[in-house]
């Protein structure tokens, strides 16, 4: 069955880790991210081993190190070593579909956690995979939103406004869902706007910084820049710097440390609360749930709040990894 939609603000999430300890002495978990390379990647890693920690779960984490080949190897590593819930976080939505497949036939439960499982072209966030116990994810889609009633508040009035998006790397499902939560803010705003430049980078500071650059160059005159992850509006930043550019700077995929200090300082206006940590406590209790009771139902998404960050509501996304 699919469609179960379980969304979890801040305050609920030690209530459910406590839930349910019972008969977890003997259990053993196993956890395959993308690439523990990555900040982000860390942090569902470390929220998933604590939350086993406090349940008393013992923890296998095995890092593919960006390699899908290597992804599904660990993942053969895991059904070898009989653990009792499998964790990922999909490289490749679409071979994640066989991922899926061939844990589920092994009878284990298998969480995917921040990325999609299957053609997002296809499948929508909120209807999961089938075979996947639950998919514990950022609403991306949601989180664009959320960023385009930011932008919505700050677009000039008198003139239609230009805006440039610092996209992720178009391989992930999230890119698009990004954008089209943004531009669903914007329209629903009644916005006067034209996105006049948008141009992918590979998630990192040094790209965005590069693209800004290419941005400002061709359109000196863009309003607003919205870039789909902190990493890339920080290197962004530096490019406005050099411009002496006078326009906003806004982003979603935030709540990093260097995201925080960016807009403590006024190099960007605002970002959109994201919590690795926190999917990782999720994806721990969703597994969980799975593995000690066979009436859990499969098919769930599990998502959670996000606030926006501004230099005034900074301290409604705790975690800056």
């Amino acid at each position: 069955m699919g469609g179960n939609k379980l969304k979890f603000g801040v305050a609920a999430v030690a209530a459910l880790l406590c839930a349910g300890t019972a008969a977890a002495k003997d259990l053993t978990f196993g956890y395959v991210p993308a690439s523990l390379e990555y900040p982000y990647n860390v942090m569902t890693a470390k929220g998933f081993e604590e939350a086993a920690k406090k349940a008393g779960v013992k923890t296998v984490v095995l890092d593919p190190r960006g390699s899908v080949e290597k992804q599904g190897n660990a993942l053969d590593d895991l059904l070898s070593q009989k653990v009792d819930a499998i964790g990922f976080l999909p490289l490749d939505s679409v071979v994640a579909e066989s991922f899926v497949d061939k844990v589920n036939d092994a009878g284990i439960p298998v969480v995917a956690i921040a990325l999609q499982v299957g053609d997002s072209a296809t499948r929508k966030l909120s209807d999961p995979y089938p075979g996947l116990s639950a998919l514990v994810a950022t609403d991306n889609y949601q989180a664009g939103y959320v960023s385009g009633e930011m932008a919505a508040s700050l677009l000039p009035k008198d003139k239609k406004a230009k805006i440039a998006i610092v996209m992720g790397d178009p391989a992930y499902t999230i890119v698009k869902l990004d954008t089209d939560g943004f531009k669903a803010a914007l329209d629903k705003a009644g916005a006067n706007y034209e996105i006049v430049a948008e141009q992918p980078t590979n998630w990192t500071p040094d790209e965005g910084e590069a693209v800004c650059q290419n941005f400002l160059t061709a359109h000196p005159d863009i309003d607003l820049i919205f870039s789909h992850a902190d990493d890339m509006a920080i290197g962004c930043a530096r490019a406005i710097e050099a411009a002496s550019w006078k326009g906003k700077l806004i982003a979603t995929g935030g709540g990093s440390k260097l995201g925080h200090d960016a807009i403590l300082a006024g190099e960007m206006h605002g970002s959109v609360c994201t919590r690795p940590q926190l999917l990782g406590e999720l994806m721990f209790k969703a597994m969980h749930e799975a593995a000690t009771n066979p009436e859990t139902p499969k098919g769930r998404f599990v998502t959670y709040d996000m606030p926006q960050i501004t230099k005034e509501k900074i301290d409604d996304c705790p975690e800056q990894w």
